[in-house]
């Protein structure tokens, strides 16, 4: 089974508020077996726009991925990040198991 993803191009306007969701969502994302591999960190946009803050997170599956992002515990967690930045998510599945 390949593995499942969650890409962030983020751009934060208010870091107080965005650090509440920061500290709310390592919680959401172990209780569904995820692991952060990249958390902003040095990047260089070769093609197309970029945002400030790069985040990449791992799951088990596409499944575990589209059910940590869709359920109701993640919609209270982003709504801490409401009017705090500007987002880009995609849920995407890895190339093979």
């Amino acid at each position: 089974m390949s593995k499942g993803y969650w890409i962030a191009r983020i751009e934060v306007n208010d870091p107080e508020r965005y650090g509440a969701y920061t500290r709310a969502l390592p919680a959401h994302i172990e209780r569904f077996g995820g692991r952060f591999l990249v958390v902003g960190g040095h990047f260089e946009a070769v093609e197309g726009e970029s945002r400030p803050r790069n985040v990449v997170i791992e799951f088990d599956s596409y499944e575990t991925a589209h059910a940590c992002w869709h359920g109701p515990d993640y919609a209270e967690v982003a709504r801490l990040r409401e009017g705090a930045a500007t987002v880009d998510v995609v849920i995407v599945e890895g190339a093979g198991p």
